[in-house]
């Protein structure tokens, strides 16, 4: 799937838009941008300059009501310094936690303190910086009562686009997500301060469910922890309000521990225009975006005034891992009223969406290593090996045991050693009944091909689905940062239960 996209023919669009045609705006809009320090008014709450909402604290999800943003920390001068502290269910008594805004070159410092009974650390999922020292290191964790401060320096030329940070200590990565620890970084750049972009209404809209943070059974976690309907902001169906003739710009992150969500718009249209590693060439109408645990988007939904818009979901069956007859099986996904934007105004034409954003991507360039790896799992009794946090990072005795290659998380085991300058390609297949999204840290990559899509996924990215028995081709380019760090299944019961293994990318 990665961002799996369903394009919208020109009719269909149309007919959405009740025959106000999406004007579009020609020429490479780069040519009229210049730099400027400092965000380009914030991405939450309204347009840019607007107030930023509050995010819903707690560990249980909120039940409808307006909806809201989390709170907006901006850096300034090229640096951003917070502290983030680690409660159940919140950063910084929030949750999601506050979205982080900086800019490609910008210093990232973050001090994470644990107010948790178990170990936690911090992983900025989808930056591409340095996984050692006190970078985005995720072999280094944080005891209860402790803290610890990362330090991040974003390239130069780090795409703009939708990022988040979570826990990361194997083991209880999944509970820790599920309860509601997670946030948002945005990296701006000169596309943000383009007039359709700059005078848009920005949107932060973490996806979650009700999984919660508590226990799990064995089938809970072998077929992947979620519950409930979808949540938005940690809030179930919330309301928004749009002014007719604005332009929305929602940023979605999965946070869902385990969820894939299919959401389509009626009564609008959604312009995709960035995918898990920065912005699209062109934006692209699409009818559904589907988004496995991990994956972000970003969309433009230009609003005409002719009634609500309402963003829906529909079950997603991610598949299934047999089990006895005394252990039942999970749901098959949820369906439902995500969230609702009531239109204030008139009926007026639609909002302009750019034509084009920024020139085509570079091409990862040429093959210099083919490498394949088998996403399996180990059943029931005596699987062992790996143990993680709690017992259960690779699988005790009687547990079900998820596996790359075979073989259990291990930190001490380097599974993958590459060099920087290499450029790989890898299939990833997966002999399981059940998806597994793939994540690699650090390195985005190109998907190539993926079983049941006739195209692959637009855009760079570092998470795709893995269909049940099917496979993924992806080219990555290690073209710069060397270091250590993991790749593993973003089904993060699965990751605890040992489907996750260890690259290190030596200096050349």
């Amino acid at each position: 799937m990665g961002i799996e996209q369903r394009p919208v023919d020109r009719r269909a669009a149309l007919r959405l838009l009740g025959g106000v045609g999406v004007a579009l705006v020609g020429g490479d809009v780069l040519a009229a941008c210049s730099r400027a320090d400092g965000p380009a008014g914030g991405p939450a709450g309204g347009p840019a300059g607007g107030p930023a909402g509050t995010a819903v604290g707690g560990t249980a999800p909120g039940t409808g009501g307006a909806g809201t943003d989390p709170p907006v920390l901006a850096s300034a001068g090229g640096r951003l310094e917070v502290t983030l502290t680690a409660a159940p269910g919140t950063y910084n008594d929030t949750s999601p936690g506050p979205t982080l805004v900086v800019r490609p070159g910008d210093e990232l410092v973050i001090t994470l303190e644990n107010r948790l009974d178990g170990d936690t650390n911090l992983h900025t999922h989808g930056l591409h910086v340095s996984p050692e020292g006190d970078g985005d290191n995720i072999f280094a964790t944080v005891a209860p009562g402790g803290r610890r401060t990362y330090r991040y320096r974003l390239p130069t030329d780090h795409p703009s686009g939708t990022f988040w940070y979570h826990p990361h200590p194997h083991g209880a990565v999944a509970a820790q997500l599920a309860s509601g620890l997670a946030g948002v970084i945005v990296v701006e750049d000169d596309l943000d301060r383009l007039p359709a972009l700059a005078g848009a209404t920005h949107r932060v809209l973490v996806l979650g469910d009700g999984a919660g943070g508590g226990g799990a059974s064995m089938p809970q976690m072998t077929q992947g922890r979620e519950a409930g309907p979808t949540t938005v902001n940690r809030q179930t169906a919330p309301r928004y309000t749009a002014r007719a003739g604005a332009l929305e710009h929602w940023r979605f992150v999965n946070a869902s521990p385990s969820r894939i969500h299919a959401l389509h718009l009626d009564g609008g249209v959604l312009h995709l225009i960035a995918a898990d590693h920065g912005r699209l060439a062109r934006p692209e109408p699409i009818d559904e975006l589907v988004l496995s645990p991990g994956e972000r988007a970003e969309v433009l939904v230009p609003v005409r005034g002719a009634g609500p818009l309402t963003l829906t979901e529909r079950a997603y069956d991610r598949g299934r891992i047999a089990m006895g007859p005394m252990m039942g099986t999970a749901d098959a996904g949820w369906a439902g009223t995500v969230l609702t934007v009531d239109v204030r105004g008139t009926v007026v034409e639609a909002p302009a969406v750019p034509d084009r954003l920024r020139p085509e991507p570079d091409d990862a360039g040429p093959v210099t290593r083919a490498r394949e790896l088998t996403l399996d799992l180990v059943m029931g009794m005596g699987a062992g090996g790996g143990m993680g946090r709690g017992g259960m990072g690779g699988g005790g005795a009687g547990m079900d045991a998820f596996r790359i290659d075979g073989k259990a998380f291990d930190p001490a085991r380097t599974d993958i050693t590459a060099t920087v300058g290499d450029v790989e390609e890898w299939t990833i297949r997966n002999t399981t009944t059940i998806d597994h999204p793939f994540h690699l840290h650090v390195w985005p990559f190109q998907v190539l091909a993926r079983t049941g899509s006739a195209t692959p996924p637009r855009g760079w990215k570092d998470t795709v689905d893995v269909p049940a028995n099917g496979e993924v081709r992806i080219r990555i380019p290690f073209r710069d940062i060397p270091g250590r760090t993991v790749y593993h299944c973003h089904i993060l019961d699965h990751e605890d239960m040992g489907m996750m293994g260890v690259i290190e990318v030596r200096p050349r």
